[in-house]
């Protein structure tokens, strides 16, 4: 019996030892490297609102993503073979894309912190900075490190190793988290917090190109290994990771880092040569031109779609009625941030959906419930003598509902359908988050790219107003003449 199970426990561990090499060998035989050369082109994703890391000027009338971060992704794309591609996003949002397959890394100044190594792959380090508190100058002589705010409020951007550093080694000051390093500016800026963590060439960015602010030292003594700049991979696609990894040895090895840093600074130049909104009209008109585009499309769509759910809901099919209030419900339940996201990086986990396609879909689906129920009160509001009525006169369920209950209806709900119009110009913004350059997306470049904060929102409130303010007045018309007809 003994001999048996000696001859059982050495068949055990051969099977798992094959079973460890064979594990070992398909996953260190990954095709990841193959497919970004089979396809051409390596997608790096990344929140470009971190000069002089990644940041956004204009060149030719289009926006370009411009700074150290993308110098380091061209020269691996130049290395593989391949075009480099960029898609933009908000910080927060990158390793969902990146976990999604949107795209093949995240390059956007990010640390290997310990939690994202559990679902990301990081390559060596490629850069390692100090952290530095910017604040507003004339609080200068009043903060000399981070000792220096306890009891106050500081920034940092969302999901960055600044905010982890403030909850571990400011544990005295509260914390203020937000997902653009510009509003966390704006916030400094307002006197909302007193002081915002960056990275020291982010923090001499804004201080070097806003007269207004100024840089105080940490003082933290950091682990280089845990302070510093890493790319992001999915996990497991180690030939990708190990060809990055050759092309940042040769970066170090021929100190290309300050050149990178040196072509960053030039378009950070040519960025705040003229810092007029005027200058960036271009900004703005490309803002508006995709912001009408989405509302446009998804008026549409969204007016088609909500007529239907609002006749499957009030009509005597048990299925369909159950259906349009479950779709209702639910969407009516959910933020449209979250619909946003989950058609951009969910549904793309089937299907390759552009950004633009993915915003223009989450808005029109999200409005058909709004306008569903619209519809469902205005027919609801007709008495039920007029169906009668036109039933008694041979009209058919068909011709009763369009030629005497519909028009009717519509009278009644034309200003509730105007503001539903109205809201999605506003509402249509938050496609920003996946990287869609409506007005909110050009307003947040607009600040990046000229270090001002309130000049920006100022210009698209006055234009958001303009929009909404016409599309009312045209509204309006069509109600009286519905009201004179």
């Amino acid at each position: 019996m003994k001999k048996l199970m000696r001859w059982f426990m050495a068949l055990a561990l051969s099977l798992v030892a094959i079973g460890a090499v064979g594990a070992h060998s398909v996953y260190a035989a990954d095709d990841s490297l193959a497919k970004v050369k089979a396809k051409g082109t390596l997608v790096m994703g990344t929140s470009p609102d971190y000069a002089p890391y990644e940041f956004l000027v204009n060149k030719n009338g289009k926006n370009q993503v411009v700074g150290i971060d993308v110098e380091i992704a061209k020269k691996i794309a130049a290395d593989i073979g391949v075009k480099l591609e960029i898609k933009q996003m908000d910080f927060d949002s990158l390793l969902v894309a990146l976990e999604t397959h949107k795209v093949d890394m995240v390059l956007s100044a990010m640390t290997p912190t310990a939690e994202r190594k559990q679902s990301v792959d990081f390559s060596q380090i490629y850069y390692t900075a100090s952290q530095d508190i910017i604040v507003n100058k004339a609080d200068a002589k009043v903060y000399k490190n981070a000792e220096s705010f306890v009891d106050k409020k500081v920034g940092a951007q969302t999901g960055s190793l600044q905010a982890d550093l403030v909850k571990k080694n400011m544990t005295d000051s509260k914390l203020l988290g937000l997902s653009k390093v510009t509003d966390l500016i704006l916030a400094l800026k307002s006197h909302k917090v007193e002081g915002v963590v960056a990275e020291e060439p982010v923090a001499k960015a804004y201080v070097e190109n806003d007269p207004q602010l100024a840089l105080v030292k940490s003082g933290w003594a950091l682990d280089p290994e845990e302070n510093g700049q890493a790319i992001g991979f999915t996990k497991g696609d180690d030939t990708l990771v190990a060809a990055a990894n050759k092309s940042i040895a040769e970066i170090k090895q021929q100190h290309l880092i300050a050149s990178y840093t040196k072509t960053a600074g030039q378009y950070m130049t040519e960025n705040t040569a003229n810092t007029s909104m005027w200058h960036y009209w271009q900004y703005f008109a490309k803002g508006v031109g995709y912001t009408l585009l989405i509302t446009a499309i998804s008026v549409v769509f969204g007016l088609l779609l909500g007529t239907l759910f609002a006749l499957m809901r009030l009509g005597h099919n048990r299925l369909f009625h159950s259906l349009a209030v479950a779709y209702i419900e639910f969407v009516r339940g959910t933020p449209l941030m979250i619909q946003v996201m989950f058609v951009y990086f969910g549904i793309g986990l089937f299907v390759d959906i552009p950004a633009l396609t993915a915003g223009i879909i989450a808005v029109a689906l999200n409005s058909a419930a709004y306008v569903a129920e619209i519809i469902r009160s205005g027919i609801d509001s007709i008495p039920v003598g007029q169906t009668e009525a036109a039933r008694s006169l041979g009209l058919s369920t068909r011709q009763t509902m369009t030629n005497v209950v519909l028009p009717q209806a519509v009278k009644n709900i034309w200003p509730a359908l105007g503001n539903e119009f109205i809201s999605l110009i506003k509402e249509s913004s938050i496609v920003s988050i996946i990287g869609v350059t409506d007005l909110i997306y050009q307003l947040k470049v607009v600040q990046t790219a000229t270090y001002k904060g309130v000049a920006p929102i100022f210009v698209a409130m006055v234009i958001y107003f303009v929009l909404t303010f016409s599309l009312s007045k045209v509204l309006g018309h069509f109600e009286r003449k519905m009201q004179h007809d």
